[in-house]
């Protein structure tokens, strides 16, 4: 096994920028190329870009390729195109659609003879092993995943698509209220409303009527309408001042007993100043894991929970062992 995995990009949005950053600050990894739909010479990379036909010249160039494509359409048709040539890694995060996600990568990548991790970062990812390792440890007990406070790309795609939005962006807050009643061990049984209130601030056009629009989020099936949900209008200078950066974060509990009824608490929680650069560093250590696994001789689909964690590490299971056990 070399000492350098050579990485390549598909998709150079917020994550494929992410994991360009997280790449270039591992010592055990080199960034060879990014791949793009976009015209090449219109990318700013610190490697050179190609198109993504152009990636079927680098099988021997490339031990992992990382696709940073979005979930509804993107990765539906790039991972098994790439799962065919390339062991692979992405962020797949339409969470009821990961089984059959998953079925599609193991068919084509056990037949490739290839690794695909898949469904990569925090959510699912990190969040989704600290629920397994809850259940695991505390049968007798509650689950709680609190999302935020911090910006939720969906919903704010939502509200600009509310007929006199110019722009928008929405806050996903969990209730402080719910999660220390978890905390205090009370395992709570919450409504959707009780777990989450969701923050807008919106920039109309000139002429819209705010009432209108704030009347239309509000009550806007699968999105605001089982929320309490608050919008505020203001101008895009503010937008951009104060609301274009992309944080996020959350926690998982899980409040269980033990033994006689003794009260346990596991909690696990983030606070992310860039949502996207911070899944970009989790799909990086997965990229790591993945040639790990290859050179390991495994083959197919894995998740996180298929990842042996010192994998995700750079360093050795003996130097593992001697500074963190």
């Amino acid at each position: 096994m070399n000492n350098t995995v050579k990485i390549g990009i598909v998709g150079y949005g917020n994550l494929g920028r992410g994991v360009e950053l997280a790449v270039n600050r591992s010592s055990d990894m080199e960034l060879v190329a990014v791949f793009t739909r976009r015209e090449p010479s219109s990318i700013q990379a610190s490697v050179p870009a190609y198109t993504i036909e152009d990636a079927a010249k680098f099988v021997d160039k490339i031990d992992v390729m990382v696709l940073c494509g979005g979930s509804a359409t993107d990765l539906p048709e790039q991972g098994p195109l790439f799962a065919r040539s390339f062991h692979t890694v992405d962020s797949f995060d339409r969470h009821a659609k990961i089984p059959e996600y998953f079925a599609a990568m193991d068919e084509v990548a056990t037949a490739a003879g290839k690794i695909s991790v898949i469904s990569t970062g925090w959510d699912p990812g990190l969040f989704s092993l600290h629920r397994m390792l809850g259940e695991a440890i505390l049968p007798e007990g509650n689950e709680y995943t609190f999302w935020g406070k911090g910006v939720s790309q969906g919903h704010s795609d939502a509200i600009r698509r509310v007929p006199g939005v110019k722009n928008g962006v929405q806050y996903t807050i969990p209730s402080e209220d719910a999660v220390q009643r978890v905390r205090d061990g009370e395992n709570p049984d919450l409504t959707t409303r009780e777990k989450h209130i969701r923050v807008c601030y919106v920039v109309k056009d000139v002429h819209a009527d705010a009432d209108k629009i704030e009347s239309e989020i509000k009550t806007m099936p699968n999105y605001f309408a089982d929320y309490d949900t608050t919008v505020y209008f203001i101008t895009e200078e503010q937008l951009q001042a104060e609301h274009a950066a992309m944080p996020h974060g959350g926690t998982v509990l899980r409040s269980g007993t033990t033994g006689s009824g003794n009260k346990q608490i596991m909690e696990f929680g983030l606070q992310l100043g860039s949502n996207p650069e911070f899944t970009a560093s989790v799909v990086a250590a997965s990229a790591r894991a993945a040639y790990k696994m290859a050179a390991a001789g495994q083959r197919g689909a894995k998740t996180i929970f298929d990842i042996p964690p010192a994998y995700l590490s750079s360093e050795s299971p003996a130097s593992l062992r001697k500074r963190l056990l």
